[in-house]
């Protein structure tokens, strides 16, 4: 396998000492869905030493048509998208260090991962996690890459702490209009072209060649044709509560996350509890309410036109709801 890497040692702002940078380095991506999975596999193929993975949800066969490295067996069994990922990522490349987590992105759940962590890759579906890392790694002075996509469209942003405008200061700029791929759906190409420029921009930092990062905000409709980059440097806010020159982390505080939350779009309601649960007891007492389907990370029971999945880590999704107030009636109904 000394070849393994010719073709990217050849390029030349990589070469052969960006290789071996590239070899020692750690990349912790948060979500494992479309950008994740496809970010994941790109850095895999190049040599990553150290990945890292977060991801709360699993597969379903509606992933199967963005989310590349998953198959329909993975579907079938119900599997963590991160659990998933590390299986087809190891025959991949069996030199990469790859760890997988199975649990809900918070402050809490993210620092203790990010010890020697070189850079982080935003993979995720909302916005409220988004702020967290944001605060937590402008706080730790990590540098993250911002991806976003929906329909044919997407953006980018890599974010250098004490250089560049965070996710705050950006805000204003971003076009937020509340849709998601379960609203108004998503093509294949648009994923790739989110990871095209955040993978990318991981290699450079990778490499160390910070001259060579995009400082614009890029956006793009590719079944419109438009394609545009947007200068950013105005926008960094010296009051800004996260980077700014007193910066107040807001979104690190308890009473800016998340307990319970409606899961972008999906008619599914998260419920989230700060305990492990035994799935085995709990397969116990729900098979005498409703059929149950169960693997070693979580349970699935049908229950009425309602499927609820229970997590190890304490988490619940509640599917055929986006009501909070119904979602929590029926946890409490069926688990007490």
């Amino acid at each position: 396998m000394d070849d393994r890497y010719s073709r990217q040692v050849l390029f030349r702002p990589i070469g052969n000492q960006g290789q071996d940078k590239i070899c020692r380095k750690h990349v912790l991506i948060v979500g494992c869905g479309a950008l994740g999975s496809a970010n994941a596999e790109a850095l895999v193929r190049a040599g990553i030493g150290y990945l890292t993975i977060v991801d709360r949800d699993y597969v379903e066969f509606s992933n199967l048509q963005r989310q590349q490295l998953f198959t329909e067996e993975d579907a079938r069994l119900s599997l963590p998208k991160a659990i998933a990922a590390k299986d087809k990522l190891k025959q991949i490349n069996s030199t990469v260090q790859i760890d997988a987590h199975v649990m809900d992105a918070t402050s809490n759940t993210l620092r203790p991962l990010l010890d020697q962590v070189d850079i982080v890759i935003d993979a995720t579906d909302n916005f409220d996690i988004r702020f967290i890392l944001n605060d937590l790694l402008q706080k730790l002075r990590i540098p993250w890459i911002f991806g976003a996509c929906v329909g044919s469209t997407g953006m980018s942003f890599t974010v250098i702490p004490e250089e560049t405008p965070c996710l705050t200061c950006l805000l204003p700029a971003i076009p937020l209009v509340g849709a998601t791929c379960d609203s108004v759906g998503i093509i294949g190409p648009t994923v790739q072209m989110v990871v095209a420029h955040q993978t990318t921009e991981v290699l450079k930092l990778l490499v160390e060649d910070k001259d060579a990062l995009r400082s614009n905000l890029v956006t793009f409709d590719l079944w419109h044709n438009q394609f545009q980059t947007i200068k950013m440097d105005r926008a960094k806010d010296l009051d800004c509560p996260t980077c700014g020159s007193n910066p107040s982390y807001p979104y690190l505080q308890y009473d800016k996350q998340t307990k319970t939350e409606i899961l972008c779009g999906r008619d599914t309601v998260q419920i989230r509890n700060n305990r492990e649960v035994s799935l085995e007891d709990l397969a116990e007492h729900l098979g005498k309410i409703g059929t149950v389907q169960q693997n070693d990370f979580l349970l699935v029971l049908h229950y009425q036109s309602y499927r609820l999945v229970f997590f190890k880590d304490g988490r619940t999704f509640i599917h055929g709801t986006n009501s909070i107030e119904l979602a929590k009636k029926l946890y409490y109904q069926l688990v007490g």
